[in-house]
């Protein structure tokens, strides 16, 4: 089973995938892990993509569709995949779909995971971290015991900058901006199922599972 997991920052890809992992046995390939792994073994996309991050730059397609290529055609993959974080743009989801049809095989579904915006501010703003051990705490669903100070050393916990509502706010229109092309690209191709991301994690996986299965 080939899959491609997407939704906005907050939405619960991560938790989600690890569970689509363990259901189907498929391997959770994200676009960090990708370029890590390439980085590791060294190959020569690897070494391109190293320079460009080095250097804090986005790593070029041509690069990132190498090293995708590169993954998919390991044996792990034989069985199927579950990509989160690429695609991002148009000519990528081309290009997966070249990847795919030179290895003789195809896309079975794209999850969408929807959260409403609101929903989404509220989970990533609500993060606090302690300045001294780095321990994260989120005021409604993990809150530290005493309100406002961190558990292990008593430090006051602080709200990073970037996780300010108006500073989330942005990052999530920015990405909103970035998805829209792809989810009605992959609506017209017949692969674009959605479910609602505003539900607990295990009815969540459960509406995954009816969708894709």
């Amino acid at each position: 089973m080939n899959l491609i997991l997407m939704g906005l920052p907050g939405a619960g890809k991560g938790t989600q995938a690890e569970k689509i992992n363990a259901e189907y046995g498929i391997p959770h390939i994200s676009t960090g892990d990708m370029f890590r792994l390439a980085i590791k073994e060294g190959t020569d996309l690897g070494k391109k993509a190293k320079e460009y991050m080095d250097q804090g730059e986005l790593v070029p397609d041509e690069v990132t569709i190498g090293i995708v290529r590169e993954r998919l055609n390991k044996d792990d993959c034989k069985n199927g995949f579950l990509l989160d974080g690429f695609p991002r743009t148009i000519a990528q989801a081309d290009a997966l779909e070249e990847i795919l049809t030179e290895m003789n095989d195809e896309l079975d579904k794209v999850v969408h995971v929807d959260v409403p915006e609101e929903q989404l501010v509220e989970r990533l703003s609500g993060r606090r971290v302690c300045p001294t051990c780095g321990t994260t705490y989120h005021v409604l669903y993990n809150p530290p015991e005493k309100e406002g100070i961190c558990d292990k050393d008593g430090t006051e916990l602080i709200q990073r900058e970037d996780d300010k509502p108006e500073t989330v706010k942005n990052r999530l229109s920015v990405n909103m901006e970035q998805q829209k092309p792809l989810l009605d690209y992959y609506q017209e191709k017949g692969y674009l199922v959605t479910v609602n991301g505003d539900q607990e994690i295990d009815e969540v996986f459960r509406g995954i599972q009816a969708k894709i299965d």
